[in-house]
């Protein structure tokens, strides 16, 4: 997964700004993105504090980790299974 350039502060910097009512592409602007990242982001991380998007990455990560383990484990079994169903 593509790691952001942009840190959690900085997102959440922005999205606050547009909030005050500053334009989004103004933003989108200053920040060297395009709008629609920009709306990515508002979608995304709409409402979130600092905090609370900092928790969101790690809970997405270990999310991708579990994920990765059962892949693993469910290979691991359809490899039993098949040699334990072969007849010698």
């Amino acid at each position: 997964m593509k790691k952001s350039k942009f840190t959690e502060s900085q997102i959440i910097k922005a999205l606050k700004e547009n909030e005050q009512g500053r334009k989004v592409g103004d933003i989108s602007r200053e920040m060297g993105i395009d709008t629609s990242t920009f709306y990515y982001w508002r979608k995304k991380y709409g409402g979130m504090e600092v905090a609370h998007m900092k928790r969101l990455k790690e809970l997405e990560e270990e999310n991708r980790k579990l994920k990765q383990m059962y892949a693993d484990a469910s290979l691991d079994i359809r490899m039993l299974k098949d040699v334990l169903s072969k007849k010698f």
